[in-house]
């Protein structure tokens, strides 16, 4: 599986993405869309807002949170192939 999340330093709905990847040992790259111009813009382009972060799986663009509620955890169980524990 091939995991991308386009995300900042300062977000806290990114820093909550990274410690679940992180804890169910889910490997990906961090692409930081602050450092990164063509980053930002390929977030605009795909979801029609700088809204972070953003998870590529397999290609496929996902946003794992919603805004003012947190991740969205089931969802990224599923997505993930991370059984319920």
């Amino acid at each position: 599986m091939n995991v991308q999340m386009y995300a900042t330093i300062w977000c806290p709905d990114c820093r909550a993405a990274r410690r679940f990847l992180d804890t169910h040992g889910v490997q990906y790259a961090v692409i930081d869309v602050d450092a990164d111009a063509a980053a930002s813009a390929e977030v605009m382009r795909r979801v029609g807002k700088r809204a972070v972060p953003q998870l590529v799986v397999d290609g496929e663009w996902f946003q794992p949170y919603t805004p003012g509620r947190g991740l969205l955890v089931d969802e990224l169980r599923r997505r993930l192939g991370i059984p319920r524990g």
